[in-house]
């Protein structure tokens, strides 16, 4: 999910066995390392946490309808490495799918959770360690082109059961891989192992088939993908972060976010821009900064969101706003915890007026509970 998926995972996933730091000899996170495709594009089992993160929108950029969102993570338990049993949990994967229905008002929300041993396991799930390839059960994320991975399919579907949503999923890219960070060495806390590697695909062409409500649909629009994986938590004063990442009409690709502090206050920020055929610009954490506009309070949970926000980076000063309020995930049956997700627009404010100019997402977690270990 972003680039701070790792606490939410960590917040109600890992067990009473802790994370772990990948050993010598396991390709641990760190500066100066190189990512290489399509290896990189594969599972890093000696990593505590990674995930695979799609989302984007389907319609057009004046009337988008709907908003997607699949996320496969793969969390390294500490336990059971030396063990031979097959059924041994070394790592969890689970899965959220959410889809936003502009039109109807409507936010459902899926979610998968199984032990795996490391091993092969058709049935339950697996996470391919030479390209991009992770499923639980009927649930896929992978990348069809063996040369360059350049397109990135993902199913969401439950045979015989009576689903909120399914869910057939093409990414195609259209832009080079974008390296957060230094190269794709992304710090995420003021200590140098607060850190993940991170690389995004934004403005991916989308296409979809899906079905809701009992009706099947398909329909194009833009896609951005993420993948990060990491060896260490955030930093224990952090409670929570805000992050966006939005596909802009012009081909710009922006991603800012913030880590916060109990009392409200940035511990940590970052982000990028990458221009249609230029360089990407990372932003250090003086350069962005958060400023909420307006709340929504969940009525299920009682939960308060910010669900816009004044987000000013070196390329300028945007508004984002929520397309949908009710847009919160309740994944305490696999992550244990609450967060909000959901599309949303950017607009810039030029001689007194806001126009929209892009489109993505917006994560907000540590709103409900301070994101901690159990």
């Amino acid at each position: 999910m972003s680039p701070l998926r790792r606490a939410l995972l960590l917040a109600g996933l890992v067990t009473a066995g802790g994370v772990r730091a990948a050993t010598p000899g396991e390709d641990p996170v760190r500066r100066g390392r190189a990512l290489v495709f399509p290896r990189d594009h594969g599972a890093h089992l000696g990593s505590s946490i990674e995930w695979w993160y799609a989302t984007g929108w389907l319609g057009s950029e004046a009337a988008p309808r709907w908003g997607f969102q699949v996320t496969f993570f793969l969390s390294r338990t500490g336990l059971a490495q030396g063990h031979p049993s097959r059924f041994a949990a070394r790592h969890l994967l689970f899965a959220h799918a959410a889809l936003t229905d502009l039109q109807s008002k409507t936010h459902r929300h899926l979610q998968r959770i199984t032990r795996w041993s490391g091993r092969d396991d058709a049935a339950a799930g697996r996470a391919d360690t030479a390209q991009a390839d992770v499923h639980l059960g009927p649930w896929r994320l992978w990348r069809e082109d063996a040369v360059d991975g350049s397109t990135v399919r993902a199913v969401i579907t439950t045979p015989g059961t009576a689903a909120d949503f399914e869910l057939d999923l093409e990414l195609q890219r259209t832009q080079p891989v974008l390296l957060q960070g230094d190269a794709g060495f992304s710090r995420k806390g003021p200590q140098e192992a607060q850190a993940s590697h991170y690389y995004s695909e934004p403005q991916m062409a989308a296409r979809a088939r899906l079905v809701a409500g009992g009706q099947t649909h398909e329909a194009s629009g833009r896609g951005w993908l993420d993948h990060e994986w990491s060896d260490a938590l955030m930093d224990p004063q952090a409670v929570g972060w805000d992050w966006i990442g939005i596909n802009l009409f012009d081909g710009t690709a922006l991603t800012a976010f913030q880590l916060r502090r109990a009392d409200g206050s940035v511990l940590w920020a970052g982000g990028s821009q990458r221009a249609p055929g230029a360089a990407t610009r990372a932003f250090a954490p003086s350069e962005v900064r958060f400023t909420a506009l307006r709340h929504w309070s969940s009525p299920a949970t009682g939960t308060r969101y910010p669900v816009a926000w004044v987000v000013e980076t070196p390329l300028g000063r945007h508004e984002v706003h929520s397309l949908l309020d009710a847009q919160e995930l309740d994944s305490r049956a696999s992550a244990g915890t609450l967060y909000w997700e959901g599309l949303s627009e950017l607009r810039e404010l030029r001689d007194g007026q806001a126009r929209r100019v892009g489109l993505g997402y917006l994560e907000l977690t540590g709103y409900g509970q301070k994101l901690q270990l159990s």
